[in-house]
Formats: structure tokens, C-alpha cells, sequence
């Protein structure tokens, strides 16, 4: 017995396995689609050549601009052979004396960073040891979770604020400066992004139980200052993605002129003898594009010069063998010997 042709074709449309007709599926909605001929092609590289050669070579040109001083200084301020005994001897005078000699006229504020290598700050373990919420809320000054091995103090367990390894490892090395045997000042204000400050700071957090254990990392901080002006404390704090960095440590607004001569007095306290670390004191001057750094201004030229080699290509090739848009004749069912006949 058969069934009615209308049965039959609801029957078959249930078993078929195609599916419904949309436009999404069907890849129909509205789209651009270019076409890319020769002319936009070349045109497209061109374009981008002639933008990104200009900026690479503005780029290195600031860069070449900017004068920075490097002074490596933590093998030569250490006198003794066992560095970290050194290091770590309270009672010892680590007072050490720097001159520098500036090359190149200098134009403040001249920037004061300290520069660490082979100091990974972006260990896991390392990045994890804070309290966002202690940092920020006064009611939060017990909530030490992640911050093992420096959550509470080693007299009466009271939690550290700032707790963690981060706050623990404070830089703790200080630089005072003069000119031509005349005393700098160095302005250690709005150094710290006002993000951090503001948001990530409290203002009426303060720190307590910080750095009185038997073992120290770093810098001390004033428990009468709030974490949001601690800017030393909040600049250490974004971490370094990289094992070598700089952190600014303040500025000098007054200029430099050439040879003239910078004294340093540091104070060398903070530990990197042990963990075969470095330390270094830079002053740098700034531009446009911030510090020094080459890689911005090579790469806009190398990827311009690529495009601009790609157009001339693209031109030579166009000129020398042309083709015809959309020509039929380069289908293979339309050549006489196909590569893949049907």
C-alpha cells in the first residue's frame, strides 16, 4: 500500500539530514569582498611604505637623540670577597662613591632609573605573592591569602601590611647626586602611574609588621605614609615581564652640559650577589617616543622598506608579463594541454 504523495515528502524531509536554509549557513549575509587587482595591491604596499619609512626613520632619529648614562656598579662597590657576607652584615658601611662624566649636553628632567639583570620578577609564585584587597581597603589588613612565606609576623602573628613576597623584596638601594661638586635635588614625585595610586593603593591603608622578622628583603616603609603616596613601594610593585628591567627611582630637572661631572654616593644595600644579579644606576633623557629604544624606529623601516620592495615587484612583474582581469583563457578546461584534465 503506498502512501500519499504528500505523506511521502513530509516523510522524507524528516529523514534528510540537509540543513535548514539560512543565510549564515549559506554564507550569504552581506560582506566585503575586494577584488584585488594589481593597481590596489601595489597601490595597498605602497601606501603602507611610504607611511611606515617616514615614522621608522623619525623614530630612530629621537632615539639616536636621547643621552643615557649606564654605571654597572655592584661589583666595584663591594670590597670584601664574600659578596653576600657583605651585603648582608648590617654593621658594615656600604657607602660607595660614583663619577660620571656626561658626554653630551642633557636636557631635564633627566631621568633616574635602576636597572636589574638576571632578577625574575615574573615567576609565577613570585607574581602571585600579594593581597590586591589588603593593598586597597583598610578593613582588608588580615587578608594575607597568597601572601606565604611573608603573611604574618615572626613576633605575635599579626598580619604584614603589605604582605607578600613582592613588598618583601623592596629595592632598597639609594643614590644621592651632585653636579660639579654642588649638590642635586632629586624629585621623587609622581614617578608611579596615577592608575595605580588611585586605584590600586589605598589612602588610608598604612603599613604595619613590615620588615621585622629576623630575615630582611628590602626597604622599610614609613607606617605614618599611606601605601598611595609609598610611590618607591608602588612602582616596584608592577612587575617586570622581563629578567633584566628598569625602574624609575626620580628625577633630575636641572640640564647638564657636556663634561660636566656627576658624583654618586650610593648607598649599595640591596642583595643580588646571591642569586647572580646585577645592578646598575641609569640617566637617561627623554623624547616623543619615551627612552631610548631602537627596535620601534628598525621595524617601521624594515616592514616599509618590504612593502615598498613588494610594489616594485609586483610593478616590475605587472609591466613585463601583464595579464588580463578575469581572462577565461587561464581556466585549465579552456588550455590546450591542462595539468588536470576532467
Amino acid at each position: 500500500m503506498s502512501l500519499p504523495a504528500s505523506d511521502s515528502d513530509s516523510l522524507a524531509s524528516r529523514r534528510s539530514k540537509k540543513p535548514k536554509y539560512s543565510k549564515f549557513t549559506q554564507q550569504e549575509l552581506p560582506a566585503c569582498k575586494p577584488l584585488l587587482t594589481p593597481g590596489i595591491v601595489i597601490g595597498a604596499f605602497s601606501l603602507i611604505g611610504v607611511i611606515f619609512v617616514p615614522i621608522g626613520l623619525a623614530s630612530l632619529a629621537a632615539s639616536q637623540n636621547i643621552v643615557e648614562l649606564i654605571d654597572r656598579y655592584d661589583a666595584e662597590c663591594v670590597s670584601a670577597n664574600d659578596k653576600v657576607g657583605f651585603i648582608q652584615d648590617t654593621k658594615t658601611d656600604k657607602a660607595c662613591t660614583r663619577k660620571i662624566t656626561v658626554p653630551k649636553p642633557m636636557k631635564g628632567p633627566i631621568h633616574i632609573y635602576y636597572q636589574l639583570e638576571n632578577f625574575y620578577q615574573n615567576h609565577r609564585r613570585y607574581v602571585k605573592s600579594r593581597n590586591d584587597k589588603q593593598l586597597l581597603y583598610k578593613d582588608a589588613a588580615s587578608t594575607i591569602t597568597n601572601c606565604e612565606p611573608e603573611a604574618i609576623s615572626e613576633d605575635g602573628g599579626k598580619p604584614i601590611v603589605p604582605c607578600g613576597l613582592i613588598a618583601w623584596s623592596l629595592f632598597n638601594d639609594t643614590y644621592s647626586f651632585s653636579l660639579n661638586k654642588k649638590a642635586v635635588e632629586v624629585n621623587k614625585k609622581n614617578i608611579a602611574w596615577d592608575s595605580d595610586k588611585n586605584k590600586k593603593f589605598g589612602s588610608d591603608v598604612f603599613p604595619s609588621n613590615f620588615q621585622k622578622g629576623g630575615l630582611i628583603g628590602g626597604a622599610k616603609l614609613n607606617e605614618k605614609i599611606p601605601l598611595s603616596e609609598q610611590e618607591d613601594l608602588i612602582v616596584w610593585m608592577r612587575t617586570a615581564a622581563l629578567p633584566t628591567f628598569r625602574k624609575l627611582y626620580g628625577r633630575i630637572e636641572s640640564d647638564m652640559m657636556a663634561s660636566d661631572e656627576i658624583t654618586v654616593v650610593i648607598q649599595n644595600n640591596y642583595n643580588t650577589y646571591s642569586f647572580g644579579g646585577t645592578k646598575a644606576l641609569v640617566l637617561s633623557t627623554t623624547s616623543w617616543i619615551g627612552g631610548r629604544n631602537n627596535f620601534i624606529g628598525v621595524a617601521y623601516v624594515a616592514i616599509g622598506g618590504i612593502c615598498l620592495f613588494l610594489a616594485m615587484g609586483f610593478v616590475i612583474l605587472y609591466v613585463i608579463k601583464p595579464r588580463a582581469l578575469g581572462d577565461p583563457n587561464y581556466l585549465s578546461w579552456n588550455k590546450e594541454n591542462p595539468d588536470h584534465p576532467y
